[in-house]
């Protein structure tokens, strides 16, 4: 155990973690790269092209020290976005260690803040790296006082390193090895392993990977997973080098994957505890809790012959990430689909994304909503659909999210009046050096799910991050808005929206539409509705075929004859006449001001 260092490295996006993990692998030999494709952790295409982590991963490295001994670095790799936060805790609690990495020329951002003092709540040893510092920009001295003044860690001995040109490669392994504690625990006390992470394989089943804090785990033994209470027997053990090889056993402060036969990735939850079915703990390792979707939306294929396709597909999808569920449902605009549940908004963006590439589907995507708590005389109870909402109810209680903005001075103007439309509670406002800001705000989720992290990158230049966690739900004056169609509502058009917004969202909804709905041969008129109280109306006005023509002369009640004929016809295909609504009409809701 003396000679196990587990280690994790955590950095705002595109501070340059990936390409860090990748120096470090090539630098111990685990791969030779020799100039190929790099990003050896982010395997998906999605990460690579959008430079973020998805899934978390784990590798071991064998690196001989300048002592002359060989230490066995653990490095278990994060998800890089705020929708992941669970499970980047999760993987921080399996290790003793953390390099904390801050881009050389942006200097500290807020998941940087929100990541460091996550890693300091698990007691975590920092080391403060430097990176990109070969880029003509590089400030290393500011973002060495920005991590003492920000983050109270002392920088003195920050690590200076270029990840592209490999710079400070050697000297981040010396200091893992020389700063980070070995890990601790009993190998003789029953098992306990934390499971970080998982996914599903066509021939082996579900594998587990897992960080051992008590205890030995070897095959032919029966496991228990202590929050689901199924137990299975151990048929393989192994690492990742980053490649699978089989081991023997796997001792305390080890890390490696298990495969047992598990057929069902739900059985096991990020966080859980790996005991023994005849010896178990009696108590699981702490911080396990169940993850739960907070953005809905609802997915339907363009051709609805795709539905079968669509549902197997998200089958498929589900093997590989339980965090997202899915139930069907059916809309009388769009037919059937299925409601989904998310992490995140960027978590929806990319299972659209994965569903539409993977599986060559065309999907119709709605307005993404929260859920929301309703209290009437039945109890409380959860809805994450506006068309599930009741009509008498006691009152509506939604999300409520902690927003962590840091912006430079000299847009904090702008981001104020965002957050005060957005119907924010300033609760800190603070001066992190004499030009940042930190801003603290507690902000409906629902007002920061589709476009807020756009306007505040396009106000602040690009300079303004942000990070935000859930802290409960709050009773406010919510009102159902209703979409009508010539006099049919619109189910999937549907929104909640506060009260004191609605007349104007209701408006611009109305306007978006008209401007996006193809002209019919017959007027069409778009309402919307509270209850049933209209608050604004559009109309597009009919395409009009010229029945006057052939008139070359003659008299005028010919001509008189053939309009009201018009007339006639019009109005007996307003009456049966379908508007065909595009895609864009559902995507244009969420853009309106």
């Amino acid at each position: 155990m003396k000679k196990i260092r587990n280690f994790s490295i955590i950095a705002h996006i595109d501070h340059g973690k990936s390409t860090l993990a990748d120096r470090l692998l090539e630098f111990t030999g685990a791969v030779n790269l020799g100039g190929k494709m790099g990003q050896i952790l982010d395997s998906m295409d999605l990460e690579r092209e959008r430079g973020i982590t998805i899934k978390a991963h784990a590798v071991r490295l064998n690196y001989k020290a300048e002592d002359g001994e060989i230490y066995i670095l653990n490095l278990i790799d994060t998800p890089g976005h705020v929708d992941f936060s669970y499970e980047v805790s999760r993987s921080l609690a399996c290790c003793e260690g953390s390099l904390l990495v801050v881009d050389a020329t942006q200097g500290v951002e807020a998941q940087t803040v929100a990541n460091a003092y996550l890693a300091i709540d698990h007691n975590h040893e920092i080391i403060p790296v430097i990176n990109k510092i070969d880029l003509p920009q590089a400030d290393p001295e500011r973002v060495k006082k920005q991590i003492e003044d920000i983050l109270g860690i002392d920088s003195s001995e920050a690590i200076l390193a270029s990840a592209k040109e490999g710079v400070g490669t050697k000297e981040i392994l010396e200091s893992v090895v020389k700063k980070i504690p070995s890990p601790k625990g009993d190998p003789q006390a029953p098992l306990r392993a934390m499971i970080f992470d998982s996914w599903f394989d066509n021939y082996l089943g579900v594998i587990i990977l897992v960080r051992v804090f008590d205890g030995t785990i070897k095959p032919g033994m029966t496991i228990k997973l202590m929050a689901t209470g199924k137990q299975y027997e151990v048929q393989r053990l192994g690492i990742l080098t980053p490649f699978p090889k089989d081991i023997q056993q796997l001792s305390t402060g080890e890390v490696g994957f298990i495969i047992a036969g598990i057929k069902n990735i739900s059985d096991t939850k990020i966080g859980d505890t790996v005991t023994l079915a005849d010896n178990p703990a009696s108590e699981p390792l702490p911080g396990f809790r169940e993850v739960k979707p907070m953005v809905f939306c609802g997915l339907y294929p363009v051709e609805t012959n795709q539905y079968e396709e669509l549902k197997s597909a998200l089958e498929k999808l589900r093997l590989n990430d339980s965090s997202f569920f899915f139930e069907p449902e059916t809309s009388a605009a769009l037919g059937f689909g299925f409601r989904c549940g998310f992490l995140g908004l960027l978590h929806m963006e990319i299972i659209k994304e994965r569903l539409e590439r993977e599986f060559n589907l065309s999907l119709i995507s709605t307005a993404p909503t929260v859920r929301y708590k309703i209290v009437d005389k039945k109890g409380e109870y959860l809805i994450d659909n506006p068309s599930k909402m009741p009509k008498i109810y006691e009152r509506i209680e939604e999300p409520f999210m902690k927003v962590s903005i840091i912006v430079p001075e000299e847009f904090v103007g702008e981001i104020l009046k965002l957050c005060q439309e957005r119907r924010g509670i300033q609760k800190e406002f603070s001066y992190i050096t004499k030009d940042r800001i930190l801003l603290v705000y507690e902000m409906p989720l629902n007002e920061i799910l589709w476009d807020f992290y756009d306007k505040l990158k396009s106000l602040s230049k690009g300079y303004a991050s942000m990070d935000y966690e859930f802290i409960g739900y709050r009773a406010s004056e919510l009102v159902k808005l209703d979409i009508l169609i010539n006099g049919e509502q619109v189910d999937a058009l549907s929104v909640i929206v506060h009260k004191d917004k609605a007349y104007y969202k209701g408006r611009a909804i109305a306007q978006k539409l008209r401007s996006v709905i193809p002209r019919q041969l017959f007027e069409v008129v778009i309402q919307a509705a509270i209850g049933g109280k209209i608050i604004a109306r559009e109309s597009i006005a009919p395409l009009r075929k010229n029945v006057l023509a052939k008139c070359y002369g003659g008299d005028v009640t010919r001509k008189k004859k053939l309009l009201e004929k018009q007339k006639e016809g019009k109005k007996r295909m307003k009456q049966i006449g379908r508007v065909e609504i595009p895609q864009e009409a559902f995507l244009s809701v969420l853009k309106v001001e």
